[in-house]
């Protein structure tokens, strides 16, 4: 193997620089050329691929987003469209490739391993929804983000005595509304995995109104339903004046945490060593905070679950 192929494919996530960083860095390091491919499986197919050197990563382990930039392709989930990329990867003499993404991103990755394309998937994903891996590139940094966000918050509820509802990213998994409802001591949090009663919600509310307390906030993943809605039903059974915020697109952003620039790093120069040892089709991780590895079809087919216990627990404190 003398080239290696990088890519980031799907949403961005913070830390996505930090660990194109350690990938090229490491690569150059056991003297492999590496390429950056631009613009995900779309750039793939298109050929918008670029040789990365040393200096091509300097000054962005700091840096939120991905230099490579990324999109989504319906193209790619053909059958004509992975062999025109791999056609593109053997037009550049690359031998092997670090795909830096979710479980969409894993897909793409799995088909070139399936043809014959040695593959090795890093999990990048703020919604920490990959199996096989303790924490995912980015959730820390969206964590401390929505944090950051509810602490402002809470203090515009206090002084007005409202209650607000906080609608935050996670369509199918519920990690940065668990996490982040937990940290704030937030009254109710609502995650696709659990269903939920709004007449025990409405009742949790009552009883804190009557013990004295003026303001609540409830965390809405984004999976479960709208928030503005959730808001609108709970002012009408309380007539509490509730207000909604919805988060969005700001939990992508920004500076990654230290715990996200050392995952990043430690993941991508994994990466490397397992496609240098002849690992192909495989998702590196880390577990009790050692780096392991799976293959991609067993990190696909087992589903993320929450943490059931620290769900329990964040209704036990929030009595």
């Amino acid at each position: 193997m003398k080239r290696i192929g990088i890519l980031t494919s799907g949403g961005d996530s913070p830390g996505m620089n930090a660990a194109i960083r350690s990938v090229v860095r490491k690569a150059i390091y056991h003297n492999l050329e590496v390429f950056g491919i631009y613009y995900g499986y779309a750039g793939l197919i298109n050929g918008d691929i670029k040789k990365l050197e040393i200096g091509s990563v300097g000054d962005i382990i700091h840096r939120g987003g991905t230099m490579l930039y990324t999109a989504r392709c319906e193209e790619f989930k053909t059958l004509d469209g992975q062999l025109k990329g791999i056609e593109q990867l053997k037009k550049f003499g690359i031998d092997a490739l670090v795909v830096i993404g979710g479980d969409g991103s894993f897909q793409g990755a799995k088909k070139l391993t399936e043809h014959g394309f040695p593959t090795i998937g890093v999990p990048g994903t703020i919604d920490n929804d990959i199996s096989g891996t303790d924490f995912t590139i980015g959730f820390d940094t969206a964590l401390n983000t929505v944090i950051d966000a509810i602490d402002k918050i809470r203090d515009t509820a206090t002084s007005h005595e409202r209650t607000y509802v906080i609608e935050v990213m996670g369509r199918d998994a519920g990690d940065i509304a668990l996490w982040s409802g937990l940290a704030d001591g937030a009254e109710t949090i609502l995650i696709p995995e659990s269903e939920y009663n709004m007449e025990e919600i409405i009742a949790r509310l009552k009883r804190g109104r009557e013990r004295g307390k003026k303001h609540s906030i409830i965390v809405v993943a984004e999976g479960v339903g709208s928030g503005v809605d959730i808001g609108k039903e709970i002012q009408d059974k309380t007539n509490f004046e509730t207000r909604v915020t919805v988060l969005g697109h700001i939990q992508r952003g920004g500076s990654p945490t230290a715990s996200d620039r050392v995952l990043a790093s430690r993941l991508g120069a994994y990466a490397v060593e397992l496609l240098i040892s002849g690992e192909a089709g495989k998702m590196v991780g880390i577990e009790k905070n050692q780096l392991v590895y799976h293959s991609i079809d067993e990190a696909l087919a087992k589903k993320h679950s929450v943490d059931e216990q620290m769900y329990q627990l964040s209704k036990e404190l929030s009595i």
